[in-house]
C-alpha cells in the first residue's frame, strides 16, 4: 500500500467532517463530490448554495452527502458573532462589526472550527497563506506548549530507494522564513512524530546545512548545529543528527565517508531545511523535477486541525490535504 492510498484508508476510518470555505471555487467543488463519493471526509462547501449547485450540474459533480452553507444568510451567524466578539474583545471588536467580518468565509469557516461545528478547515486555493493562517492564529490558536506554528510536505519521489522508499518529510516549507535554533529544533521533533503518525515511517532526521560535522565554519551552521543539539535534547527518543549535507543526509557511502557512525547519515527521510527560502525551493525542484507527489503544506501545532493549500493545487491535492486534516482530527490537539 503506498503513502497516499494510506492516508486514505486512515482518512476513511476517521470519517471526520472538513469545512471548505472557499466552496464556490471549482477544483474545490470536485474535490468535494470525490470525497464524498470516496467517503473520505463529510465535505461542508461555503457559498452561495444556487450557485454551488448550478456549478456542480454544469460540471457533472454529484455532491449528494456534501453540505453547503452560505455565510450570509446561516442561522448560526449571530452566535459565532458573539464568540468572535467575546474571543477578540482585547482588540475591541463588537458584536455588530464581527457579523460583518463573518460574512468572509475564511472567518465563517474558522468559527466553525473553533465551535466544534466541524473538525477541520482547509483552505487556500484562492487565498494566500497569511489569509487563512492568521484567523486560525487569532481564534484556533496554537495547542497547549506549543510555541511555533509550523508546516510539512510529504514528499512521495517515484522509483527511489532512498528514505523510506522514496517517502520523505520536508520542513518548514510555508510558515515559518527564519527560524531560531529553538523554533527549528521544535520544527524537527514536530514534523518526525507528525510524519510517523501519518506515514507510518520510522524517523531519522536530518538538520540540513551546507556543512557536515564541521566541514565549514559559519554562524548559519553554528545555528543549524545548536539546532540539532537542542532537538535531541526535547527527544532523545528520535534519530536525529546535524549538521548535515543533503547528500550525506541522503546517500549512503556519502553519508559513511562524511558521517561515521551516524545513525542519519545516509538514511534521513526527515530533512529539516534551516529555512524558509532553502526549504520552499528543494520542495518545488524535487516536484517538477522528480516529478514528485507533494503532499502539503500540512499544517502543525494548531489547537484543532487547519490546513493551508497552495494556489496551484489540483484538485487531488485538495482531496489529499483534505483526507490528511481528517486524520489529524483524529489526533486530537496536533
Amino acid at each position: 500500500m503506498n503513502v497516499i492510498e494510506n492516508i486514505r484508508r486512515q482518512a476513511r476510518a476517521n470519517s471526520r467532517s472538513i469545512v471548505l470555505p472557499e466552496g464556490e471555487e471549482p477544483r474545490t467543488l470536485a474535490a468535494a463530490g470525490i470525497l464524498a463519493r470516496e467517503q473520505l471526509a463529510r465535505a461542508v462547501l461555503l457559498g452561495d448554495p444556487e450557485k454551488i449547485g448550478k456549478d456542480a450540474r454544469s460540471r457533472n459533480i454529484d455532491l449528494s452527502g456534501v453540505k453547503i452553507v452560505d455565510p450570509r444568510s446561516d442561522p448560526k451567524k449571530k452566535l459565532y458573532a458573539e464568540k468572535l466578539a467575546e474571543l477578540r474583545k482585547h482588540k475591541g471588536l463588537e458584536a455588530s462589526e464581527a457579523e460583518k467580518i463573518l460574512s468572509d468565509p475564511i472567518m465563517f469557516g474558522t468559527m466553525m472550527l473553533e465551535s466544534g461545528d466541524v473538525d477541520g478547515f482547509l483552505a487556500g486555493a484562492i487565498h494566500a497563506t497569511a489569509d487563512t493562517v492568521r484567523p486560525a492564529l487569532q481564534i484556533i490558536r496554537p495547542a497547549p506548549g506549543v510555541r511555533t506554528i509550523s508546516s510539512f510536505f510529504i514528499m512521495v519521489v517515484p522509483d527511489c530507494s532512498l528514505g523510506d522508499n522514496g517517502v520523505f518529510i520536508f520542513a518548514d516549507c510555508a510558515i515559518n522564513p527564519d527560524p531560531s535554533p529553538a523554533k527549528l529544533a521544535g520544527i524537527a521533533v514536530a514534523s518526525a512524530r507528525m510524519g510517523a503518525r501519518l506515514c507510518g515511517l520510522v524517523p531519522r532526521v536530518a538538520m540540513l546545512s551546507f556543512s557536515t560535522k564541521g566541514s565549514a565554519e559559519h554562524e548559519l551552521v553554528e545555528r543549524v548545529r545548536e539546532a540539532a543539539r537542542l532537538a535531541k535534547e526535547k527527544a532523545p527518543d528520535l534519530d536525529i543528527d546535524g549538521e548535515l549535507q543533503a547528500d550525506a543526509a541522503l546517500i549512503p557511502e556519502i553519508g559513511e565517508r562524511k558521517a561515521p557512525g551516524s545513525s542519519v547519515a545516509g538514511k534521513a527521510n526527515v530533512l529539516i531545511f534551516p529555512d524558509l527560502q532553502s526549504a520552499n525551493i528543494a520542495y518545488k525542484l524535487v516536484q517538477r523535477l522528480a516529478k514528485a507527489e507533494a503532499i502539503g503544506p500540512i499544517l502543525q501545532g494548531f489547537n484543532k486541525p487547519v490546513n493551508d493549500l497552495s494556489r496551484g493545487c489540483s484538485v487531488d491535492d485538495i482531496v489529499n490535504l483534505a483526507a490528511v486534516t481528517a486524520i489529524q482530527a483524529g489526533f486530537g490537539a496536533n
